[in-house]
C-alpha cells in the first residue's frame, strides 16, 4: 500500500465542478481508500485583484475551499492546493496586463510533439514580474489549505530551452512555497530530460513522475528519482481525457505499470491524474473506471488487476451500467487506430472536416462502432429517469456516434444541445461556452 493514494482533477480546462459534484468525488475517493485530493488550477481560484482572468470561469472561492476541506477531513482525505506557476499560464498571459510576463508574448512555442502553441504559455523567468505574480498567487491561495503540501506544477515549460533557467525559477517558486509553510511538489517531466540535474534539486521537493500511456517508462524514471534521494510519487492517468469515452485497456496497463515501478522503487505516493484537455468534453462517468481501479492498485498492489471492475462500477452507479460504460471505453481499439494521449475518434470529432483519419477506421469500421454506441445508448436510456450516470453514458455514446458521422449536421446539432444539458448536471456554467466552441459546428 502506498502511503499517499491521491487523485488530481483538472478544474482549469473549462469544467469546474459544482460543490455537490466535488462532494460526490470525495465520497467515491473515500470508498476506494484514497487519502489525498488535488484540484489542478490555472485560473480557477478567485484571486483578489486578478478578476479579469477568472471572472467568466465560476471559480472556486476561499469559502468553498473551507467547506470542501471540512468535508474531506470527515472522509480522511487531505486536500492539497495545486496551482501551476510556470508553464500552462495561457489563461493569464493572453490578457494585456499579464502578456509582458510571457517568454513568447505572441505565442509560437514548439512542443515536443511537433505542434506549435498559438498563445503564450510560459512565464519568463528573467522578468521580475513573473515571480512577483507567483508570490501573490501563493500568498492568497495557500492560507486556505491545512495541508503542509502544495503542488507548484512547473510542467511543460515549452518556451524555456535552458535547463539552468528552468531550475532557477523552479527553486524560486519552491522557496516562495516554503516561506508560507508548505512543502513543494512539482511535475518531473522537465528534469527527467536532464537527469544529470536531478541530484542538484533541494531535497525537500517531492517529484511527481507522470506518464499516461501503457508503455510509459515508469521503471526508468522512478529509478532516477530514487537514486537522487528525492521523495516522489508515480502519477498515471484515467485515460479519459481526449477519448470521448475512455481508453480502458490503456488505462489498465498504465495504472499497473505505475504501481509496479512505484512499489519497486520506494515511491511515497500514487497520484491518479484526470485531465480535461480540449474542452473537457468527457463527463465524470468516463473517469470512473480509472478512479476505481487506481484506488485498488494504490491500496492493494498488483492483485488489483484481477478485480471485477464491472461489478464495482455497477455498485457505485447503483445500476447495471458498468458493462455499458466499459463497452464504450474499448471502442477506441477497433480498426487498430491507436494514438498517444487520445482516441482517433476524439481526433476526428475535434478536427475540421479535412482531417485525415487513420486508415484503419474505414467507413465500415465506423459504421460498426456507431452500431455498438447506438446499442449502448438504447440500453442506458432505460435508466436515465433515475441515474445521472446513465445520462452521461448516453452522452458519451452520442459523442462517439457523432465522430463516426462527422458530416451529419443533424447529429452535430443534437450533440451541441446535449452538451449543455449534461454539463449543467455536475459542472458550473463558467467554461461551458468555451468547451462548446471546441465541438464542431453544423
Amino acid at each position: 500500500m502506498f502511503a499517499t493514494r491521491g487523485y488530481m482533477l483538472d478544474i482549469s480546462r473549462d469544467r469546474i465542478p459544482t460543490m455537490r459534484t466535488l462532494r460526490l468525488v470525495v465520497d467515491i475517493l473515500s470508498r476506494f481508500r484514497y487519502n489525498q485530493l488535488q484540484l489542478y488550477m490555472e485560473h480557477s481560484f478567485a484571486y483578489e485583484g486578478h478578476e479579469e482572468v477568472w471572472e467568466e470561469a465560476d471559480p472556486i472561492t476561499p469559502a468553498e475551499v473551507a467547506k470542501l476541506q471540512a468535508y474531506c477531513e470527515m472522509q480522511g482525505i487531505e486536500l492539497v492546493p495545486c496551482q501551476n506557476t510556470f508553464g500552462h499560464m495561457e489563461r493569464w498571459l493572453v490578457h494585456p496586463r499579464y502578456n509582458p510576463l510571457a517568454r513568447f508574448p505572441k505565442g509560437g512555442a514548439m512542443t515536443p510533439w511537433g505542434t506549435v502553441k498559438k498563445f503564450p504559455t510560459t512565464l519568463d523567468p528573467r522578468n521580475p514580474g513573473s515571480i512577483a505574480l507567483v508570490e501573490d498567487l501563493l500568498s492568497q491561495l495557500l492560507p486556505n489549505f491545512a495541508s503542509g503540501l502544495v503542488n507548484i506544477c512547473c510542467d511543460e515549460t515549452f518556451e524555456i530551452s535552458d535547463v539552468e533557467e528552468y531550475l532557477g525559477f523552479l527553486c524560486k517558486v519552491a522557496e516562495a512555497a516554503r516561506r508560507r509553510g508548505k512543502r513543494p511538489m512539482f511535475w518531473g517531466d522537465i528534469v527527467l530530460r536532464h537527469p544529470e540535474c536531478i541530484s542538484r534539486l533541494p531535497k525537500d521537493l517531492v517529484a511527481l513522475d507522470w506518464g499516461y500511456e501503457a508503455n510509459h517508462p515508469f521503471g526508468r524514471e522512478a529509478a532516477a528519482f530514487r537514486s537522487s534521494g528525492l521523495d516522489f510519487y508515480v502519477c498515471p492517468g484515467t485515460s479519459a481525457w481526449r477519448s470521448l469515452a475512455g481508453r480502458i485497456e490503456n488505462m489498465r496497463e498504465n495504472l499497473a505499470a505505475a504501481e509496479k515501478a512505484g512499489r519497486e522503487n520506494g515511491a511515497k505516493g500514487y497520484l491518479l491524474t484526470d485531465w480535461g484537455d480540449e474542452g473537457h468534453w468527457q463527463p465524470l462517468a468516463a473517469s470512473l473506471p480509472g478512479i476505481i481501479l487506481a484506488g485498488n492498485f494504490a491500496a492493494s498492489g498488483p492483485k488489483a488487476a484481477n478485480m471485477d471492475l464491472e461489478r464495482e462500477l455497477d455498485s457505485v452507479m447503483d445500476a447495471p451500467l458498468g458493462g455499458l460504460l466499459m463497452k464504450l471505453g474499448t471502442l477506441y481499439l477497433m480498426g487498430g487506430a491507436l494514438r498517444a494521449n487520445a482516441s482517433e475518434l476524439f481526433n476526428i470529432l475535434l478536427n475540421d472536416r479535412g482531417y485525415s483519419r487513420h486508415p484503419g477506421l474505414t467507413d465500415s469500421v465506423l459504421d460498426e462502432i456507431s452500431g455498438v454506441a447506438s446499442g449502448v445508448r438504447v440500453a442506458a436510456e432505460r435508466w436515465t429517469d433515475r441515474s445521472d450516470w446513465a445520462k452521461e453514458i448516453v452522452y458519451m455514446a452520442n459523442l462517439i456516434d457523432a465522430a463516426c458521422h462527422r458530416r451529419d449536421e443533424g447529429r452535430l446539432r443534437a450533440l451541441r444541445d446535449e452538451h449543455g444539458r449534461i454539463w449543467r448536471m455536475r459542472s458550473r456554467e463558467g467554461g461551458r461556452v468555451d468547451s462548446l466552441s471546441k465541438l464542431p459546428r453544423f
